[in-house]
């Protein structure tokens, strides 16, 4: 199971909960082989490479499919053309997070300030085309007001930037900003979420707060090689459905504030579709570009 992030990543995490659960169903090791770099490029095309037997797995994340190809012209990678989704694995809504020193504890008092001094409000984000960064972005637009974006080397600085007063706000994974959290360093006004979370259900949605249609999720999901045989892509479906109703694999997604998910391989691929041409208008309409 190729994942093409670091060890100890929201995406090999996943990897590694569902990996031990399809060990025991299938009574072989599942092996991780991590393959980070260039925006997830590397592993994605080291995956794509590899035979369509079922044997190579891509366990990626919303940035590979849903945001670079709505942010890069030229891809060493193609989800038609290489890829089979297979299943999601889970889903987690990110933050709006400030610092706990800040004046700001209601979204309505997020919007009024950016409304009073255009551009005074920062946002963090794990990188300038992060998943996070387009979604601050698609906040900022559906509430009619401008920030200005700060992008850091990752979630953990960005969250760092905020715990520290660095920036006004963070627009955050909850694993990255947990530990300030639970300190008390910082402060979340609100998920963007349809539904208040189960693990944190003091947390209002940016809808209760009057800025609707803001949905914003990182997913994790299982991809096979195209050509893989139909036979194949439908037992491993199956088999990824049972392993994420596992007791394991649910609480620990819970426990970081996502849910486990199992879909069908058409339902995985019509949301990556949808997201794609979202995120494709956020990022023309924001003006946001990427070096290439």
């Amino acid at each position: 199971m190729v994942v093409p992030f670091a060890a100890g990543g929201t995406v090999d995490i996943a990897a590694r909960l569902v990996g031990q659960a399809l060990s025991r169903t299938w009574g072989q090791p599942v092996i991780i082989d991590n393959k980070p770099g260039g925006n997830g490029f590397i592993g994605t095309t080291a995956a794509a490479q590899a035979p369509a037997d079922g044997h190579t797995l891509l366990m990626a994340h919303t940035g590979e499919f849903s945001v670079n190809p709505a942010l890069f012209s030229k891809l060493p990678y193609d989800l038609e053309r290489d890829f089979i989704p297979v299943s999601l694995v889970s889903d987690t809504p990110l933050t709006l997070a400030v610092p706990a020193a800040s004046k700001i504890h209601t979204v309505d008092q997020l919007v009024a300030q950016a409304k009073a001094d255009p551009g005074s409000v920062t946002f963090s984000t794990p990188g300038t085309g992060s998943f996070n960064h387009l979604a601050g972005e698609w906040f900022a637009n559906q509430a009619g007001v401008q920030f200005t974006h700060i992008p850091y080397r990752g979630g953990a600085p960005a969250a760092t930037a905020v715990a520290s007063g660095e920036v006004a706000l963070g627009v955050l994974g909850i694993s990255a900003i947990n530990e300030y959290v639970k300190a008390g360093r910082i402060r979340v006004v609100a998920v963007l979420a349809k539904d208040r979370l189960a693990a944190y259900p003091d947390w209002p949605t940016a809808e209760e707060a009057g800025v609707p249609g803001v949905y914003a999720s990182n997913w994790v999901g299982l991809f096979a090689l195209k050509g893989t045989p139909p036979a194949i892509v439908e037992q491993l479906n199956k088999d990824v459905q049972a392993a994420v109703q596992t007791e394991q694999v649910r609480s620990a997604f819970e426990a970081s504030g996502g849910a486990a998910v199992g879909t069908s391989s058409e339902a995985f691929a019509s949301r990556i579709k949808q997201e794609l041409k979202q995120n494709k208008a956020i990022a023309a309409r924001a003006g946001v570009k990427v070096e290439q």
